[in-house]
């Protein structure tokens, strides 16, 4: 017996070359929106496009805050300022929506911020989340 030996002569995938992801261009955003994160330990501000796609984002850990002054006015105000500069400088930014989440001290400086480099503030909308109702509480102590 004539041992049967089968060739494949299908034609080998040929590995293609991977397309080169090029830098995407600034995008011109006139009007955006802000949303500033405070809580007691940090504050992030982010700015976004209209239907929330960041253009720019800062933290005052980012900003070289450590520790304790990460949670102040001051470091909010600083990480504001970054973002708002950016946002105007590359994105053509000049108007925005504000919404701020947290019961940190950065609250309103980080406000501030945004309308001290020139950029005009439309709506301010807390977001901070209010608890209502509550977890259940625990079963009373058995004697």
């Amino acid at each position: 017996m004539a041992e049967d030996t089968t060739v494949n002569t299908a034609p080998e995938m040929e590995p293609k070359a991977p397309k080169a992801k090029g830098k995407k261009g600034k995008r011109i955003v006139q009007a955006g929106e802000v949303h500033i994160q405070a809580t007691f330990n940090n504050t992030i501000v982010s700015v976004t496009d209209k239907k929330g796609e960041i253009l720019a984002a800062s933290s005052a850990g980012a900003n070289g805050f450590r520790g304790s002054k990460k949670g102040t006015a001051y470091a909010a105000q600083i990480a504001a300022e970054k973002v708002a500069e950016i946002a105007k400088r590359d994105h053509g930014m000049n108007s925005v929506d504000v919404f701020v989440k947290g019961i940190g001290l950065g609250r309103d400086s980080a406000i501030r911020a945004f309308s001290t480099m020139g950029i005009s503030i439309n709506s301010i909308t807390d977001k901070t989340p209010i608890p209502h109702g509550g977890c259940r509480p625990k079963g009373e102590r058995k004697p």
